[in-house]
């Protein structure tokens, strides 16, 4: 009869607060650093619906778009100037396009501004501080509105008195 006897203990994934692998280290460091959250197509509007003003980071790949590092370092600055007026959000690389195609963003690197669970604005590139500082003051004080799309807008007949016929 043997004494020896194996013991079986479980594995467990890695937390998901390690770093995504496609995603920059600067991108990270703003969750790991500065309290963003990472939001994705899944999460975002429970994130959102939190309340106040919220500014979504898409960095876009860093070789193709380097700018889009230099928004990541700005972005707590920007932050703690607006005296912490909005939380950030941040997004996995691989996961920013389809997230971008939902609020009509184009462009990399872009801030994405909402309010309240509702999109505000977009805020693309990269900017010398006083008019990042005053664009980002322009998004944080304009309304929301419904995020841009593919199609023609739909107007009421009834809402100007002149037809084309």
């Amino acid at each position: 009869m043997s004494t020896e006897s194996l013991l079986s203990l479980p594995v467990q994934a890695p937390l998901s607060s390690a770093k995504p692998p496609d995603t920059s280290p600067l991108v990270s460091r703003l969750a790991e650093s500065f309290g963003a959250s990472w939001v994705d197509i899944d999460t975002i509007d429970a994130w959102a619906a939190l309340g106040g003003d919220r500014v979504v980071l898409f960095a876009g790949d860093a070789v193709r778009f380097p700018e889009g590092q230099d928004v990541a370092v700005v972005l707590p600055e920007l932050q703690r100037s607006l005296g912490g007026r909005f939380e950030i959000g941040v997004v996995q690389r691989h996961l920013e396009d389809a997230l971008a195609r939902r609020y009509g963003s184009q462009r990399w690197p872009t801030l994405l501004f909402l309010r309240d669970g509702q999109y505000v604005t977009t805020l693309s590139g990269m900017h010398d501080w006083d008019d990042f500082l005053r664009k980002a003051e322009e998004a944080l004080a304009a309304p929301v509105t419904r995020p841009p799309g593919i199609g023609i807008p739909l107007v009421s007949a009834a809402a100007n008195d002149s037809s084309c016929h």
